[in-house]
């Protein structure tokens, strides 16, 4: 698989970087032809010109630009001992280690570096762990299947949520809108804070249990779910991709196998009975008596159901070797 880091370099692009967005700008403009002739005369090299094209030309949502860093591809890098060098750029940078290159990208101060990495051979799940995501209390439930044990991990994000969406609704009523946007990102990666610790947690749990992780597909149920509007703000920063996402890419690493299910009636079912029953907030309660708390219900009906619909995360990092979009990884 691929991870992207980065380093700050010294260097200055302001050049090729004003050429390079010139380049994004005619790719978006021209979609259905676009050609390395018709920008030869702004004198970007080939190689970045080419890429940058590729990259915008064929992305039909992009419309407006922000910024267009310089990509480089991994024939066009040596490494001599773990010095970076990109000829055509005049550019070296060292690195902490001796990595197998797939591209880099370079803005005004960072460079984004991906790179090969070898993950762990795959285990053979003994066990069968279960993970709820959830909009509210815990942003994770975690039940093992065959030893009954139940984790719950992340229940201060709503309270982060909510402190920032109070303090975002101060600000704007003051008309400090800058301070807004910082508050906003500030939350982001408090989030993304939690969610690396959360998933780290998931996995190390699997490797100490031999297990299989089991997640819901919950693409698109902001589309699908009907909300009242107080429970809105709650779905709308909900984080489950980007958790999802974190949960792959350590589970591949790790060798974990991670399947999807179907999330048809996890939450309405017994775990002990499979019969329909009664969801009050976060408590189930059984027709045939039986009662608990309605994340860990979930979390044991995910960890029960055979994946008919099965998506394992190789299959997934295979399909998508498209190393233009900027993942960073971190452990």
């Amino acid at each position: 698989m691929t991870k992207t880091f980065k380093i700050k370099h010294n260097s200055n692009f302001d050049r090729e970087l004003g050429l390079a967005r010139k380049v994004a700008e005619y790719s978006i403009k021209n979609k259905d032809h676009f050609s390395f002739k018709d920008v030869a005369h702004l004198g970007l090299r080939y190689t970045l010109a080419n890429s940058i094209m590729w990259k915008y030309g064929r992305n039909k949502k992009a419309k407006v630009i922000k910024s267009v860093p310089l990509i480089v591809r991994g024939t066009a890098i040596r490494l001599v001992g773990t010095t970076l060098k990109v000829k055509m750029l005049n550019f070296s940078l060292e690195l902490p280690k001796v990595i197998k290159f797939r591209q880099i990208e370079l803005d005004k101060e960072y460079a984004y570096i991906t790179h090969e990495v070898d993950c762990a051979r795959p285990i053979k799940a003994r066990k069968h762990i279960g993970v709820d995501l959830n909009t509210t209390g815990h942003c994770a439930v975690v039940a093992v299947r065959e030893t009954g044990k139940v984790y719950k991990l992340g229940k201060k994000a709503e309270h982060i949520h909510k402190k920032y969406k109070q303090m975002r609704r101060k600000l704007q009523g003051l008309g400090k809108y800058g301070m807004v946007k910082k508050i906003k990102n500030r939350e982001s990666r408090i989030i993304k804070d939690l969610n690396h610790k959360i998933s780290r947690f998931i996995v190390n749990l699997a490797i100490k249990e031999k297990g299989g992780l089991q997640l819901e597909k919950l693409q698109g149920i902001r589309k699908t779910t009907k909300s009242s509007k107080s429970f809105k703000y709650a779905l709308n920063s909900w984080s489950y991709f980007q958790l999802g996402k974190f949960l792959e890419y350590k589970a591949l690493l790790a060798g974990i196998p991670l399947s999807y299910i179907e999330p048809a009636y996890t939450s309405k079912s017994c775990s002990r009975c499979g019969l329909l029953g009664e969801r009050n907030d976060k408590l189930f309660k059984c027709p045939n008596g039986h009662a608990e708390h309605a994340d860990a219900n979930a979390a044991f009906n995910i960890a029960l159901l055979s994946p008919s619909i099965i998506q394992l995360q190789e299959d997934r990092d295979f399909c998508k070797r498209n190393t233009d979009v900027r993942q960073r990884a971190t452990n």
